[in-house]
């Protein structure tokens, strides 16, 4: 995992700010992968984690350790980001999709504080 971390950045310029992002999300969400993955699997009626596209997994999975994890990215930059990913990278309907799941992930974080 590290030397594919090695590879993206050596392709991709980013400042120093940008990597320490990076790799505190991708150190965090692998950390805290079943915990992240159950928050979606709760609001993913009808549908498998592993049937969802990787691109809508990856892109659900980064807003959802956002909204659990960085009280510093308010959390509708962060949602407002991944439906912007979903609109550029997939289909039609999965920005719909994300905003969905996202917005029933907050409704529930702020009813349980």
């Amino acid at each position: 995992s590290t030397n594919a971390i090695e590879v993206f950045y050596a392709h991709n310029k980013f400042n120093q700010g940008e990597k320490l992002y990076i790799d505190e999300a991708i150190g965090t969400i692998i950390e805290n992968l079943k915990v992240i993955d159950s928050h979606i699997d709760s609001y993913i009626d009808g549908w498998q984690l592993n049937r969802l596209a990787k691109v809508d997994l990856s892109v659900l999975r980064i807003a959802t350790y956002e909204i659990l994890y960085r009280d510093d990215i308010p959390i509708q930059v962060s949602i407002n980001e991944a439906i912007e990913i979903a609109k550029k990278y997939s289909t039609d309907e999965a920005s719909g999709f994300i905003n969905g799941i996202l917005g029933s992930l907050v409704r529930e974080r702020d009813r349980d504080g």
